[in-house]
């Protein structure tokens, strides 16, 4: 668990998944490490900028390592879960079950806002991962849109639209190789390339649903050193994060902070 924000006035807790995504490596001294998409990494795969952001916003941060319940998302505003492991990226990865989803669901009803940021199905389970967000309206595809090759950043580019909804100090960002999604109500697309769902939004009773197929916002592709600054994508998540946090009805923010 991480403590909460000293800067946090009653905007919501946001909680990381470390059960889904639960990869560990090596470091160069030997030692095992639990890696990728957590907000303690520092380095490229991290989260720490997305987290530094919620801080700044006001929010607190935690983790819930264990499988979600009803206890366990309590005091949760946020839950994001992203880009659950595979069977090649863990020895034993946690599979989305209907206990779980279920849970997720009432959390969502009662004024949850849930964060879904898949893979593409090379890097990402899918199969168990569309029992949760189907209950949404919303399914991975099992599929690598948006293939980058090499330093052709440009294969990346997502033009938005001027006063996006959720985007609107943003013009371009770069997402690579994720899945598309497939929506039916209660989801809307919120973002659509070629064809294609790329995001997308479902309001389920009180609560929240975003998704997108890509974990996105890890430190690679938000601190500024490896993407040509037409490409705004720490601009987005600080978007997307005060979008997100304007959605925790207001009664809930104090019960849950």
């Amino acid at each position: 668990m991480l403590p909460a924000s000293a800067t946090a006035q009653n905007k919501g807790r946001v909680t990381l998944d470390y059960y889904y995504n639960h990869e560990f490596k090596k470091d160069k001294t030997g030692n095992t490490i639990r890696w990728h998409y957590t907000w303690e990494e520092q380095e490229s795969g991290g989260f720490s900028l997305w987290g530094h952001i919620f801080d700044s916003l006001g929010a607190s941060r935690d983790t819930l390592a264990i499988a979600p319940s009803a206890a366990a998302l309590a005091h949760t505003s946020i839950y994001i879960i992203v880009d659950p492991d595979t069977e090649q990226e863990s020895p034993a990865p946690h599979m989305m079950q209907e206990e779980a989803a279920a849970a997720i669901y009432k959390w969502v009803q009662a004024g949850g806002v849930l964060v879904l940021l898949g893979n593409d199905s090379a890097n990402a389970e899918q199969r168990h991962f569309n029992r949760l967000s189907e209950k949404f309206g919303i399914h991975f595809n099992p599929d690598s849109y948006h293939r980058v090759q090499g330093r052709h950043w440009e294969q990346g580019a997502f033009r938005i639209e001027p006063h996006h909804v959720i985007f609107p100090h943003v013009v371009q960002v770069y997402i690579k190789e994720l899945a598309t999604l497939t929506i039916q109500p209660p989801a809307k697309a919120v973002y659509e390339d070629g064809g294609n769902v790329i995001m997308a939004v479902a309001q389920v009773g009180k609560g929240t649903v975003f998704a997108v197929g890509d974990p996105w916002f890890y430190n690679e592709y938000t601190d500024g050193k490896r993407l040509p600054p037409v490409y705004q994508n720490y601009a987005a998540a600080v978007d997307l994060s005060r979008w997100l946090l304007d959605q925790v009805p207001q009664r809930h923010r104090k019960k849950r902070h």
